[in-house]
């Protein structure tokens, strides 16, 4: 039986090992926020096309190309959300494509990686999407693209997971190396980047393991308490927060079995 876990489920675990069970082991449903989710997909979706179809035969895209592409992805919706679309690429092709001598043929727009790793005698089977892929001159760098409205401060240790988990995936489907991982805020045209070494493999083989056991054993989720706790969803039922936490909800699903194979599903939420 596969057991999915993505780059934001192995976050939540390092925060916080309670939360991890109650939200993914128990399926306790907690609220959710959409924001411009629909604009985050179409700014991908036109950000896709603006470095998939592009003829490459001049060193540059023009902005026409750019706003040619956005038209192709604005159905559905609001007038507002047309307008700042249209604003963010205007942003980002004034900032990350005009500002360069010529844009390479990104190595994939969109893409999808496959591997294996195996921990404590456990199989875990990686799969993952990201946004855009380019080639550097020792290896790799992978882009993110952010549309959300806060640009949200960045936990290193998070961070170092999140970075792991690429570095793994990739290592089995290119022969190049991940180099850098590298963050873009559209509606700032902020690039946050970061470069990758071997320690953040290890880091995070080092974390899965930890919670392979954790799975294997069904030993304590015990709750790490912070600042964090205040945002929680799921405080009302932690032994960490509460000193009578409520029992959980009659729909919460019941202990899972023994996992024996693990997938990671390496997942960006913009």
């Amino acid at each position: 039986m596969a057991y999915h876990l993505s780059a934001a489920k192995l976050q939540t675990y390092h925060r916080c090992a309670q939360s991890y069970y109650f939200r993914y082991e128990r399926g306790i449903k907690t609220a959710a926020f959409f924001g411009s989710a629909s604009l985050g997909t179409a700014l991908h979706e036109a950000l896709a096309q603006i470095y998939r179809d592009w003829h490459y035969q001049d060193p540059i895209p023009g902005l026409d190309w750019v706003e040619y592409c956005w038209s192709q992805h604005t159905q559905g919706l609001s007038p507002t959300q047309v307008t700042d679309g249209q604003v963010m690429l205007q942003r980002y092709h004034e900032r990350f494509m005009a500002s360069q001598t010529a844009i390479a043929r990104p190595v994939a727009v969109e893409g999808k990686i496959q591997g294996s790793l195996q921990v404590e005698n456990l199989e875990f089977t990686l799969a993952g999407r990201y946004d855009r892929l380019d080639y550097l001159a020792d290896g790799l760098e992978l882009i993110d693209y952010k549309s959300n409205k806060d640009t949200k401060l960045l936990d290193p240790a998070e961070m170092n997971l999140q970075i792991g988990l690429y570095y793994l995936a990739l290592e089995q489907t290119y022969p190049q190396t991940l180099r850098r991982l590298s963050l873009i805020y559209l509606r700032t045209g902020e690039n946050i980047s970061f470069e990758v070494t071997p320690e953040h493999k290890q880091r995070v083989e080092s974390a899965i393991g930890d919670l392979a056991l954790r799975l294997r054993t069904d030993a304590a989720w015990e709750p790490t308490t912070g600042g964090h706790c205040d945002r929680c969803t799921y405080a009302r039922y932690c032994p960490g927060v509460q000193a009578e936490p409520e029992l959980l909800p009659m729909d919460a699903k019941p202990r899972p079995e023994l996992q024996l194979a693990l997938s990671l599903a390496l997942d960006s939420a913009s």
